[in-house]
């Protein structure tokens, strides 16, 4: 896969992710908006947001993904712009990873203790994974194939 495939899949997850955080955090606070994602009693986006148990540590959950998404855009973009320098395709890995974590404990509240599943807070589950896979693909690339075509001598045959 082309390194330039996996920075758009990078930049896809964290970008449709932050989206749908940012349409998790208006349904905390239009009502009417929680109606889209309610199919029954068990996908219901109203009966998670009105649990009482979508805060960690006092934080939203919306919050920690939309500034978890703003977070992977800014590392990836840091990443692009140095590719020679692998810490921050470290760094991007270890926050994409970080955040399947937090989505992991987030599942865990909406199945176990709550005993129902938001489907917007899903797709955003889901994008996080989309943009960690991107990163651990860009992981296994060498630093001479994460450069762009400018940066490479003229004779380096590889495409971007």
């Amino acid at each position: 896969m082309q390194v330039r495939t996996l920075r758009s899949i990078v930049y896809l997850g964290a970008g449709l992710g932050l989206i749908v955080s940012i349409f998790s955090a208006l349904e905390t606070y239009n009502a009417s908006l929680r109606g889209i994602c309610s199919i029954n009693s068990f996908f219901s986006c109203s009966k998670v947001d009105t649990s009482g148990l979508t805060s960690t540590l006092g934080i939203p959950d919306y919050l920690i993904g939309v500034l978890g998404f703003i977070l992977i855009f800014l590392v990836a973009a840091i990443a692009e712009s140095r590719p020679r320098d692998r810490r921050w395709v470290y760094l991007l890995v270890f926050v994409t990873t970080a955040g399947l974590a937090a989505a992991g404990y987030f599942v865990y509240v909406e199945l176990a203790l709550i005993g129902a599943f938001c489907v917007v807070c899903g797709a955003s589950y889901a994008m996080g994974f989309v943009a960690w896979g991107g990163s651990l693909g860009l992981l296994r690339m060498p630093p001479e194939e994460r450069r762009r075509p400018s940066e490479r001598p003229a004779d380096d045959p590889s495409d971007d």
